[in-house]
């Protein structure tokens, strides 16, 4: 079987429950992806993997089915704290060459913050993987201009969820996640 990913959709959800575990099913159900074995892998984007909409993504998806994803969460009862899970992704710009994608999960940070973090995360890994010179204490944008412009990375991207704490210490769960299709419509009608 051909484990290698056709298409990534990208979601994000959050969820609040007086139950910790309830709280990140909650967000599981807001993300579109509580109906599914989720298995966490690491970060490599694979060549030739097609981005599609989330809509169109889980209409590929069997309740039940293991479905791979690179996923990141955070979980907090504290009232009032300000939290965010995201997950970045930074393509090559030669479609044979795979890509990056990167946790990343904070507290205190907006989703703008988190979400540039994690960008930044994965297009600085695939920057050295193809040889992209470049400081690390630079500023996010301009390392992100140094990347372009090196013509090796076309693209970069997040998917951040964010959300403050229950002001009366509900649980609170917030997820980002990049979730994997391994066949398409068709495959799965002949299956």
């Amino acid at each position: 079987m051909n484990m290698v990913p056709k298409y990534c959709f990208f979601t994000k959800g959050v969820g609040r429950h007086k139950e910790q575990l309830a709280s990140f099913e909650m967000a599981l159900r807001d993300a579109g992806i509580e109906r599914f074995n989720l298995v966490t892998v690491s970060s490599i984007f694979a060549p030739g993997c097609k981005i599609i909409p989330r809509t169109q993504g889980l209409q590929m998806l069997n309740s039940g089915e293991v479905v791979f994803c690179v996923m990141h969460d955070l979980r907090c009862n504290e009232p009032n704290r300000l939290m965010a899970a995201s997950v970045g992704l930074a393509l090559p710009a030669d479609p044979a060459q795979y890509g990056y994608l990167s946790e990343h999960r904070s507290f205190g940070e907006t989703e703008e913050k988190a979400g540039e973090y994690a960008e930044d995360l994965a297009a600085s890994m695939l920057a050295t993987t193809l040889g992209v010179e470049f400081d690390p204490e630079a500023a996010w944008d301009e390392r992100e201009q140094i990347y372009k412009a090196s013509g090796k990375i076309i693209r970069t991207t997040n998917v951040t969820q964010s959300a403050i704490g229950h002001k009366d210490g509900i649980w609170t769960s917030v997820l980002a996640a990049a979730v994997f299709v391994l066949q398409d419509e068709a495959e799965q009608i002949k299956a």
